[in-house]
């Protein structure tokens, strides 16, 4: 059974400021399932990374949250670190509307590709990137990435390197 889409109305779409990091940091928390960076690292991305990022609020809660920096090794590489959304809010489409958002920033003009970390584990996420390329009609290529003999001490998985792309101008402002 499906839950029915909530209303668009009342979400607020925006860039974060220094001011959101704590709650941020708190909507990462209560996923449950995301790493947990300090309070100071989601301070900080929400004020140097603010053109690449997006929070959305819902009657002035913060219940979605997407970290991307622009790759500095690949200038048309949007990076995805973190994708949050509150338990409320699940299910709904909200982190495909949040990337879609973010790609039609004047700042992601010449973004040719997307691409994040995933674990093998992380079905939403996997769902979600693989949504993307079939709605924009391109392709998702998967390639190992991190093991987990990278990660200091125990029980972090590997994480693979989803790369969807080329992305086509008309599929994001058609979503818009």
């Amino acid at each position: 059974m499906t839950k029915p889409r909530k209303s668009e109305t009342g979400l607020h779409f925006r860039r974060p400021t220094k001011d959101d990091g704590a709650e941020v940091w708190e909507l990462v928390k209560g996923t449950g399932v995301l790493d947990l960076n300090s309070s100071y690292s989601y301070i900080m991305w929400c004020e140097i990374f603010s053109d690449t990022s997006i929070v959305v609020e819902r009657e002035e809660r913060i219940v979605g949250f997407i970290s991307g920096f622009i790759h500095p090794d690949q200038p048309d590489t949007l990076f995805i670190w973190q994708v949050a959304v509150d338990e409320s809010e699940r299910g709904q489409g909200l982190a495909t509307r949040m990337l879609y958002q973010l790609l039609q920033r004047e700042t992601c003009t010449d973004i040719q590709s997307v691409e994040a970390t995933v674990s093998p584990s992380n079905s939403a996420s996997q769902r979600l990137f693989l949504g993307l390329a079939r709605k924009m009609l391109t392709k998702c290529v998967i390639h190992d990435y991190f093991t987990s003999d990278d990660f200091p001490g125990e029980g972090h998985e590997d994480e693979h390197l989803f790369k969807i792309g080329p992305i086509q101008k008309e599929k994001i402002l058609a979503e818009g």
